[in-house]
């Protein structure tokens, strides 16, 4: 907890009540889609933690295996933990190109829709910030600590808890009014607040998400392994992408949204209403060719303030090899990799002969 928490106030189960109401309405009018608030038992998913790390289906993200059942533990991981208050903000750009339409055209780029605006951690996190301060405003200083895809915390596990939506298939969370098209965030907080009721699932037999899988990701129903998984493979892996799954990857140069697009429940996806989600520098459909073209130094600059940062120039340039190594023969794209078949990095070398001999492959002469 933050160290301004000197004792958990002592909330009346009336005072519990009404201060949750007041979270809720204050989240409304701070903009969040919805807001819940769970307790911290999350034994059943700890169980299956230990059993997807111990399957090795998290790949090369040691930090899972590093934190273990503290994921699965809020007062583990911040002390004092009672709540958790879960939200949900939508991040569906309304100006951006339809995913189905960039993929149907293999000389684009496909960019994860999160990814089309700014960073969401920074956006997310202020505004959760600002539902503390209201809290605060309201009870004095309380025991907290906030989260946005920034620590070890189960998100989905907690928010279904919580009764933002249920966990799909794909293992995304899930609503009947608004798809899965949104980011999660937490405070973890001492009040002991009433928990909000859990949803019942409504998948059904559907497997949409699971048949859409490029990369046959989802081995089960509600099971994942990342090392197949395209947004894995594009952004977490830091190294050369397998060979045999390059080929599966496509046109799509960071992350993936296949499952969502397959998905149903999607067709009542709502907008984003935060202006920082709109699609910045004409990611929603760029080409191959122009992106490849860019500098470190353009990299660097085009892409401040946005979550596709943190990969890096050389993981980037790797990613779009791999595309254009999948797009039908072309001279400009053939020529485009010849240009940085000397590149710096080892890595971009590698998948750049990879793509140029998939071009050359294709070349009806």
């Amino acid at each position: 907890m933050t160290d301004d928490a000197d004792t958990p106030p002592r909330l009346a189960p009336d005072e519990a009540d009404r201060l949750a109401a007041a979270i809720a309405r204050w989240g409304r009018e701070l903009g969040f889609d919805a807001i819940g608030i769970a307790d911290t038992d999350l034994a059943l998913e700890e169980t299956r933690l230990v059993e997807w790390l111990a399957a090795g289906r998290h790949g090369a993200m040691d930090y899972m295996a590093r934190h273990g059942t503290t994921r699965a533990r809020p007062a583990a991981l911040v002390p004092g933990t009672l709540r958790v208050i879960t939200a949900r903000l939508n991040y569906l750009p309304g100006d951006a190109v339809p995913g189905a339409a960039v993929l149907a055209q293999p000389n684009k780029a496909y960019v994860a829709r999160y990814a089309l605006g700014r960073d969401y951690h920074k956006v997310f996190r202020a505004r959760l910030q600002r539902l503390v301060l209201r809290i605060r405003e309201e009870i004095g200083e309380f025991g907290h600590r906030v989260f946005t895809d920034s620590a070890p915390v189960l998100e989905v596990a907690l928010a279904a808890k919580s009764g933002l939506g249920w966990r799909g298939k794909h293992t995304l969370l899930l609503t009947r009014d608004q798809g899965s098209w949104f980011f999660l965030g937490e405070i973890y907080t001492d009040l002991p607040l009433p928990t909000t009721a859990p949803q019942p699932a409504h998948c059904g037999s559907c497997r949409a998400c699971i048949d859409a899988c490029p990369t046959g990701a989802i081995v089960a129903p509600y099971e994942l392994d990342a090392r197949r998984c395209i947004s894995y493979l594009t952004i977490e892996l830091a190294g050369s992408i397998p060979e045999d799954l390059r080929p599966l990857i496509g046109n799509r140069i960071y992350g993936c949204d296949d499952c969502q697009l397959a998905c149903p429940w999607n067709r009542f996806a709502a907008m984003a209403t935060e202006p920082g989600f709109a699609v910045r520098h004409g990611l929603d459909a760029a080409d191959l060719v122009a992106l490849f073209a860019w500098t470190e130094a353009e990299f660097s600059r085009r892409m401040e303030g946005s979550a596709i940062r943190r990969i890096g120039f050389a993981r980037w340039s790797r990613n779009i090899a791999v595309a254009m190594g999948n797009a039908p023969c072309d001279p400009a794209i053939v020529a485009a990799l010849a240009a940085r078949a000397e590149d710096a990095s080892p890595m971009v070398r590698e998948h750049v002969a990879w793509a140029l001999a998939r071009q050359q492959a294709a070349s009806p002469f």
